[in-house]
């Protein structure tokens, strides 16, 4: 049986105002960008201009081995990395570990991914979810560098020397002058001019781009409630609002994409927008597999027009 395309007056009034949700295509992962020394340039103005924050002066010095032998001076035509964290798109299938094999360079780094982006190893990263993935800073050790000095130094707590030693598989043994520490860094927030900076780089575009996207998703998951109490709360034209609009920042992960169509479901159907109600339906099931028509749960209009769907396939 063709698909029943005809939409009722009111839906596609409501089509009409809401408009319709469509994803950009997706970017990978980027760590880092290139600044080009310039005149009267100095470590801690090119830290403050793109990090906010001079104390950073030391990532730029560790990132560029200015540090090595007694330290190096920078000149204007210089080239330095600039680091900064990358983003990845959930794949279906990934997990924590394997993620962080390559994202990371081992599996045991599990913990740490997935710490940066509040999770925990054990668990299942969301699909279509972007993620935040450190940047590994790579030092070269001197001999008076200990985990202790270093965890402090990079990650503002020598409490976390145990993560270092953890993350670069030492089993407690003290550092030797010339080994190189890996030390992964999750605070690197970029201000306005870092950002632009970045957009600069083809990959730190891409970067940016997914961080963006990242704060949106974020931010559509700590309003999901509100969409859930406006349908509770017999709200429907304001969920209808609430929910397209966080459609319209694309990008979701497939979890909160079936949450949103769930509930625009049961609006739409209030409404008494069938041809709507069936396609939020047809993508509630789409982005949740295990959705299931329980009678007790759902109410007989909303079978219907999930039915329909499933008629018109």
């Amino acid at each position: 049986m063709k698909r029943h395309t005809t939409i009722s007056r009111l839906s596609a009034s409501l089509l009409a105002l809401l408009g319709i949700a469509l994803s950009p295509s997706l970017i990978e992962d980027a760590h880092a960008f290139t600044h080009v020394v310039q005149p009267n340039d100095t470590l801690a103005s090119i830290a403050e201009r793109y990090y906010g924050r001079i104390q950073h002066e030391k990532v730029l010095v560790a990132a560029n081995g200015l540090d090595d032998e007694g330290g190096s001076p920078i000149v204007p035509g210089m080239r330095l990395e600039v680091p900064a964290l990358g983003h990845r798109r959930v794949k279906r299938g990934d997990t924590w570990p394997a993620l962080a094999a390559t994202l990371l360079g081992a599996e045991h780094r599990s913990e740490v991914l997935a710490q940066a982006n509040h999770s925990k190893p054990w668990l299942l990263p969301q699909e279509g979810a972007l993620i935040q993935v450190p940047y590994n800073l790579k030092l070269l050790t001197s001999s008076t560098d200990n985990i202790i000095n270093i965890a402090y130094k990079f990650l503002g707590n020598s409490t976390k020397a145990w993560t270092l030693d953890y993350y670069n598989k030492l089993n407690g043994r003290t550092l030797q002058r010339g080994d190189v520490l890996l030390v992964p860094l999750v605070d690197l927030p970029l201000t306005e001019a870092g950002k632009q900076a970045a957009a600069a780089s083809a990959q730190a575009l891409m970067s940016e781009s997914e961080g963006a996207a990242r704060d949106a998703q974020l931010k559509v998951e700590a309003e999901l409630p509100a969409l859930i109490a406006d349908i509770r709360g017999g709200r429907y034209v304001d969920a209808i609002t609430r929910g397209n609009r966080f459609l319209s920042v694309a990008d979701l992960s497939h979890p909160q994409l079936a949450v949103i169509h769930r509930q625009l479901l049961e609006a739409y159907v209030a409404m008494q927008a069938t041809g709507l109600a069936t396609a939020a339906c047809d993508a509630w099931r789409k982005y949740d597999p295990m959705a299931a028509l329980n009678p007790v749960l759902l109410s007989p209009k909303i079978i219907e027009a999930c039915k329909r769907g499933a008629d018109a396939q």
